[in-house]
């Protein structure tokens, strides 16, 4: 491939990962941290950037995307957990939900009051035009890499340079949870992003990307390709995020604010006055409209491989109608049955990203796999029933010791350890095996 269209995939990539969540989570982060703002943006940007990269890049190596690298546990675990990342980022939860944050950030602001009529409107035409661009995937990259995410990034850039000239405010005292370990913070917090799950949605539209272009690669060019456009949006990202987590901490009464909507929002307007709300909408919108646009492709282009008969376009057409009937129910229902269900796959998606880079590695790591995974399994039916608020108390005493629980990642070390006693096992019965065979 040529330099200029692995540098306008990357451009892609980074839009495509670039929606509102990320740009709400990173100003916060900065009004929190204050003094110690440089290990905790450093700790958000090692999650929030390489995890979804890396995750891209397994996707993008591996036959059958993450049905492959599920079906290492378990045909039927494979099988099902595609379906069910793919339906949750997708049309059930994260397209109506990135609509909806670019209405209410986008327009509610200029509505005195919530107006229905507005919602249905705005949600007509915002997938309006996420159906035209899906509809063709080989055009994916020439109009987001090369038209929306410039104009994504002019946006913020003018809204990051106006900021940087401005605010000058001396770091404050950092809150209580991020006054001993900011960087372990600052780690979760990029965690919380669940850019990961996304990502094993988009792996599959940068290999599409590479195809239409009628370049022929094999797995080390493919790979090659892959993780120079994941350093391009990676660097993007990165950049991005401590850009604006500066604003945060550097803008003068940002303290009391209640998350980094409400950070941005008040420092668009201290910069630009009335227009800053305009401004941040655009940035919102963009945002939002490429995230909701390499989702409904990538949806589409999954379930056309998967059942054959469904074509590509019928499908961008009912996701998008599915994903407008759900975005008009509005942000608060969307996040309410979400982020459980999210919560849950997460550490799903980690484990088998991170296992799919050590697989090649290993002689036989389907004992690797199923050990963690099911490891894995007891904290995430934990956070998922806890996150639905149904009883959870028996459970919570019996893992509640383990160490990280609190954080949210008590199911690294069980993942860990499940893995290397599977793999153990896995061996035991191998040898086993291999010396009956000897005997008889």
């Amino acid at each position: 491939m040529k330099n200029r269209e692995i540098f306008f995939t990357g451009l892609m990539l980074f839009a495509l990962f670039f929606g509102a969540g990320n740009l709400i989570f990173p100003p916060f982060l900065g009004m929190e941290a204050g003094t110690s703002f440089w290990p905790a943006i450093i700790g958000f940007v090692i999650t929030g950037v390489s995890l979804p990269i890396l995750a891209v890049i397994a996707i993008s190596l591996t036959a059958g995307g993450v049905a492959a690298i599920g079906s290492q546990v378990h045909p039927l675990f494979g099988s099902i957990f595609a379906l069910i990342v793919y339906l949750a980022i997708g049309p059930f939860f994260g397209i109506p939900r990135g609509a909806s944050v670019a209405y209410e950030m986008g327009v509610q602001p200029f509505m005195e009051e919530p107006n229905a009529l507005w919602l249905f409107l705005f949600m007509t035409v915002f997938f309006a035009v996420v159906y035209f661009l899906s509809l063709n995937p080989s055009k994916l990259v020439d109009r987001i890499g090369q038209w929306l995410t410039p104009a994504l990034l002019l946006a913020i850039t003018a809204l990051c340079v106006a900021a940087f000239l401005t605010f000058d405010a001396p770091l404050s005292a950092p809150a209580e949870k991020y006054q001993r370990t900011p960087f372990i913070t600052g780690f979760i917090e990029g965690y919380l992003t669940m850019d990961t799950i996304a990502a094993l949605a988009f792996g599959i539209v940068v290999v599409s990307a590479f195809s239409d272009r009628g370049v022929a690669m094999d797995k080390s060019t493919r790979l090659k390709s892959t993780v120079s456009a994941g350093i391009i949006a990676g660097i993007g990202l990165a950049a991005v995020y401590i850009s604006i987590a500066w604003i945060g901490a550097k803008m003068e009464g940002s303290e009391g604010l209640e998350n980094g909507g409400a950070v941005l929002t008040k420092a668009s307007q201290t910069l630009f006055g009335n227009g800053g709300q305009v401004l941040l909408g655009i940035i919102v919108s963009l945002a939002c409209l490429t995230t909701c646009i390499g989702l409904i492709s990538a949806c589409a282009k999954y379930f056309s491989e998967r059942w054959p008969k469904l074509s590509y376009r019928m499908l961008v057409m009912w996701l998008t109608l599915i994903s407008f009937a759900i975005a008009n129910l509005g942000l608060s229902q969307i996040i309410a049955i979400s982020v459980p269900v999210l919560i849950t796959i997460y550490p799903f998606a980690i484990v088998l990203v991170i296992l799919s880079f050590i697989a090649p590695f290993i002689h036989r790591p389907k004992g690797l796999y199923i050990g963690a995974v099911a490891m894995t399994a007891v904290f995430c039916l934990h956070d998922g029933l806890k996150a639905f608020e149904l009883p959870v108390s028996g459970l919570n005493q019996a893992i509640s010791w383990v160490p990280f629980f609190s954080s949210g990642l008590g199911w690294i070390l069980p993942a860990v350890a499940g893995g290397l006693a599977g793999l153990l096992i896995n061996r035991a019965i191998y040898n086993r095996e291999r010396r009956h065979q000897q005997i008889n």
